[in-house]
């Protein structure tokens, strides 16, 4: 029988916590928008109107990790700071580039911390993920902290490009951050299934299942 009572997962409520603000902001955008293409005031006015949605899921998803999971990841602290600041910043300015380019600067800053103690031999994954990938040996930990500073700096370029009003839309890059980005993530944190579960991953899980069977 265990004698510790297992951390509490996050769940579905955790990908609220996650993914909430984002869509948050697009239904907002959406419904504020224009249906005139032309209209730059109105377009204008729906970015405003979603940031400030933006930035109100982003302290409710905060204030949600804080009093349900009574922690609050140092990725969520960094992320809810750069959506109320560029969020700030757009509403003040009324200039949509600002929360354009809020995901690369975090996406940059994942990159040099992950990349960093990567070279340094530490593995600040850890520290964000540990709960999420219990058992994963430390030459794992290495090898997905390396994999993911380096697919930082991929969605950083994607997000730029994507960024880049002379090329696409704001609406376009909208949409890419929902159809674009959580399905490369959700693809790229599957891919590494294999090399996880070869580095110890649900091996604790397994031992304790043994150890609470009963033996002849």
């Amino acid at each position: 029988m265990m004698t510790e009572a297992k951390a509490q997962k996050p769940g579905w409520l955790g990908l609220v916590v996650d993914y909430g603000p984002i869509l948050l902001f697009f239904v907002v955008y959406k419904y504020y928008s224009p249906s005139d293409r032309g209209d730059m005031i109105g377009e204008i006015a729906a970015v405003v109107r979603g940031t400030i949605a933006f930035m109100g899921g982003a302290i409710v998803a905060f204030a949600v990790s804080l009093i349900r999971f009574r922690h609050v990841s140092p990725m969520l602290w960094l992320t809810t700071a750069m959506i109320l600041f560029f969020g700030g910043l757009t509403v003040w300015t009324q200039d949509p580039a600002w929360i354009s380019h809020k995901p690369t600067v975090v996406y940059l800053f994942g990159a040099v911390m992950l990349l960093g103690g990567w070279l340094r031999g530490k593995a600040l994954l850890k520290i964000l993920l540990g709960a999420a990938f219990e058992g994963l040996d430390d030459a794992g930990w290495m090898k997905l902290s390396r994999n993911w500073g380096l697919f930082f700096i991929a969605l950083a370029a994607i997000n730029e490009v994507l960024a880049n009003r002379d090329w696409f839309t704001f609406e376009q890059w909208l949409q890419a951050k929902l159809w674009l980005f959580l399905p490369l993530s959700f693809v790229f944190t599957f891919a590494h299934m294999p090399m996880l579960l070869r580095h110890g991953l649900a091996s604790e899980a397994k031992d304790e299942a043994e150890a609470t069977t009963p033996h002849e």
